[in-house]
């Protein structure tokens, strides 16, 4: 006889409620609340500045939330941890950092070692095969350093590949990488959607939205709206997040005929 699922198993991969951090005086995300949906891509969205990168940071603790609580999969994150894994910005990375390519890899693999634990044969043959996955096997041996900025995208998502997770949390993964990178990538999260994984990811380039993304949760230091692409992802939503920032051209890329939907919006809190 098969069981009904536990109610952690039913439960969203992440759910953030009403939080809130805040860099001096000016909050720079103001109670946020997002649910992530199980077996999604979604995209994180906004202008410059609007909290996007923070909002993320702050959901992994790197940076302290004035408040908001976090669950993972209907847990206490920190219970979760494992379940996770993250691929940081390009730009915040030190990459003269003097370790090889095998390496980085293999660090995605600290649960299953413990903090002393042996690298074997079977380890390093898994990190290859991440390597691979992400088409960098060829650069197993190859200083970090010496790579290119695709390439070294590519290197920290097979890490992040390495963990095995069930939600994997992206910063900006497609900024400054070239066309085949960006493919890859792509390619790569595609699969993991397959094969039941959540993808929770900061993204600028609104033209791309459409066709990589299933959900979107757009925001300018508060959300504006959050939901399937095809509900939220709409020229209003776009208007009231960015302002007078996005050029008509984008608009009309995007949009080719009026839109005449309301996305689903989050109410306007009480005075």
């Amino acid at each position: 006889m098969t069981t009904d699922p536990t109610p952690a198993a039913k439960a969203a991969p992440l759910t953030v409620r009403g939080l809130t951090v805040s860099y001096g005086a000016a909050p720079a995300v103001f109670s946020a609340d997002m649910t992530v949906a199980p077996g999604a891509m979604t995209a994180i969205i906004g202008p410059n500045g609007a909290g996007k990168s923070t909002l993320l940071k702050a959901v992994l603790g790197i940076v302290p939330r004035l408040s908001g609580q976090v669950e993972v999969f209907g847990q206490p994150f920190d219970t979760q941890r494992a379940r996770i894994a993250y691929v940081p910005q390009r730009a915040s990375v030190d990459w003269d950092f003097p370790t090889r390519v095998i390496d980085v890899v293999q660090m995605g693999l600290y649960r299953q070692l413990g903090l002393l634990g042996r690298v074997t044969g079977r380890h390093r043959q898994l990190a290859l095969d991440c390597l691979a996955r992400v088409g960098m096997a060829d650069f197993a041996t190859r200083q970090i350093g010496q790579l290119s900025g695709g390439q070294q995208q590519r290197v920290f998502l097979a890490r992040a590949l390495a963990q095995g997770a069930d939600l994997y949390l992206l910063d900006e993964p497609f900024a400054g990488v070239d066309a085949a990178t960006e493919k890859a990538i792509i390619d790569v999260l595609k699969s993991l959607k397959a094969e039941g994984k959540t993808i929770l990811a900061v993204h600028h380039d609104l033209s791309t939205v459409p066709d990589y993304f299933d959900r979107v949760f757009i925001i300018n230091k508060s959300p504006v709206a959050e939901g399937a692409v095809a509900q939220a992802f709409t020229q209003d939503a776009l208007q009231r997040a960015y302002g007078g920032r996005l050029a008509a051209g984008l608009l009309d890329q995007l949009f080719p005929q009026a839109q005449t939907a309301v996305p689903p919006a989050f109410p306007a809190r009480p005075a």
